[in-house]
């Protein structure tokens, strides 16, 4: 049985995607639930149609992303923290709080795409991988001053 997913599933594929399913999983699950729509003729100009508005977008999402990459490679970024002596910071660096400094220079990024490849625990120069789409991943260096 040919279906087209109106959402992602993990096993199955993409939304918008057409997958041949066994008719009792398509039929006694994954249609009840409205995860899936039977493969027939409007609904796959539907379905293409929706994937080319979709791939627009996205392309879209990934200029925006690209732009914004090329404007983090020219910004020097500092995140200050209290220290004590020999330059260890009292707690860590968050991504929170690069958030906010990059805030302050007008750039906004969600905490949850910043990645540390180690706890920041003292004062100095570091990097922090940063994804902006899925195919635009940027490597961002930041220096830690003490207040």
């Amino acid at each position: 049985m040919e279906i087209i997913l109106k959402q992602d599933l993990q096993p199955l594929g993409l939304k918008n995607s057409m997958v041949t399913v066994k008719p009792g999983y398509g039929r006694n699950y994954l249609i009840p639930r409205g995860l899936a729509v039977v493969a027939n003729v409007a609904n796959r100009k539907i379905a293409l149609e929706n994937a080319r508005q979709i791939a627009h977008k996205v392309a879209k999402l990934k200029e925006e992303a690209e732009a914004l990459a090329i404007r983090l490679g020219q910004l020097t970024v500092e995140v200050t923290a209290k220290a004590g002596e020999g330059g260890k910071i009292f707690g860590s660096i968050t991504p929170s709080q690069l958030v906010d400094a990059l805030k302050a220079q007008r750039i906004f990024v969600d905490r949850k795409d910043i990645i540390f490849s180690k706890p920041i625990k003292e004062l100095g120069v570091h990097e922090a991988v940063i994804t902006l789409h899925r195919d635009v991943v940027h490597t961002l260096s930041f220096r830690v001053l003490s207040v």
